[in-house]
């Protein structure tokens, strides 16, 4: 029987670091506006990307600090070449092992994932009008993902909704996606617009966890609180003899940072303390070398700050610009 190694990865705040988040691939086969910058990312060079078992001795070293939680991401990281080596490999390092896709072609990995096990999936789907996707997406792949996401939930996988949240956008769809959840036990998650380098965030085009609440309760009535998970990065509810909940994650208008236990990991190897940090440290420079990066990661996690990587009272352009764009962070 497999053991948990203890908790190693510490901030100066006590945070236990137990969940890492792993981008595959800074490439995506969408175009979402709030991820992607209008002219598009400089992609980085092959050679500069973690090969997939790097990736594995890397992540072994996280697991051996303490990580019990890992999630794949992107870019979209089921476009990785061999993803299906990777995934069975992180598999055996005894985490719970999650994702984060498009759904476009989720439907070639159903049968690796009920295999090894991942049943956590999180499909990003900004809309239910095909027209409205193609706009967001810039490119038409709607009805397939919703073929795939029709599959996963008949396939009894848990599956997550995430919606971003963009005033004008898609704000009067938030009834439509909490109406899935009647007959299906699935969950839709609604996401504040965040900023990040290239993506022209304002928050006048944000819609806030009190907004999004007061137009839930204004069709559905009063809903139900549920006790969130430890480290949950959303608030949880559930609309009364619904089968399925909605959650709503605050980042701008209510930071979750206090609890916090993730760490992120780049296509190109460098360690992440928040979303919003603009420091990054190098591991794969240091593991090429043939060196320890288990000190590195341990002295990188003294520096991560609070909260949103010091935007305590507000998200400063001058800070967030000097971020990367959300699809070479990982979603």
């Amino acid at each position: 029987m497999k053991t948990t190694p203890k908790p190693q990865i510490i901030d100066k705040f006590g945070r236990e670091h137990t969940y890492l988040r792993i981008s595959l691939t800074d490439r995506c086969n969408l175009r979402c506006f709030y991820c992607m910058p209008e002219d598009g990312i400089e992609l980085t060079d092959k050679s500069g990307i973690m090969t997939l078992e790097e990736i594995v001795s890397i992540a072994k070293t996280f697991r051996s600090l303490g990580v019990d939680t890992i999630r794949l991401t992107g870019g979209e990281p089921l476009i990785r070449k061999n993803a299906e080596w990777l995934i069975r490999e992180l598999a055996d390092l005894g985490v719970t092992l999650k994702l984060t896709t498009n759904g476009i072609i989720l439907d070639k990995y159903f049968d690796l994932f009920k295999e090894i096990g991942l049943k956590r999936i999180n499909i990003s789907l900004d809309t239910l009008e095909k027209s409205k996707s193609v706009f967001i997406t810039k490119r038409d792949y709607f009805d397939r993902i919703m073929k795939n996401i029709h599959t996963a939930i008949d396939q009894d996988f848990d599956i997550k909704l995430n919606i971003v949240l963009i005033k004008g956008v898609n704000d009067m769809e938030i009834n439509d996606f909490v109406d899935l959840t009647r007959n299906k036990n699935i969950g839709v998650k609604f996401i504040e617009f965040m900023p990040f380098k290239g993506n022209e965030w304002d928050w006048d085009k944000g819609v806030s966890k009190e907004e999004i609440l007061n137009i839930v309760r204004s069709k559905f009535g009063e809903y139900k609180k549920l006790k969130d998970p430890k480290h949950s990065t959303s608030t949880n509810f559930k609309v009364p003899d619904f089968e399925g909940s909605f959650g709503i994650v605050s980042t701008i208008t209510n930071p979750f940072c206090a609890g916090c236990n993730r760490i992120r990991l780049t296509a190109d190897g460098k360690m992440k303390n928040c979303l919003f940090a603009t420091a990054e440290t190098d591991l794969l420079t240091p593991y090429r070398n043939g060196e320890s990066i288990s000190d590195t990661i341990l002295n990188s996690i003294k520096e991560k700050k609070f909260s949103r990587d010091g935007m305590d009272v507000e998200m400063k352009k001058e800070h967030y610009e000097q971020n990367r764009s959300m699809t070479s962070i990982g979603g």
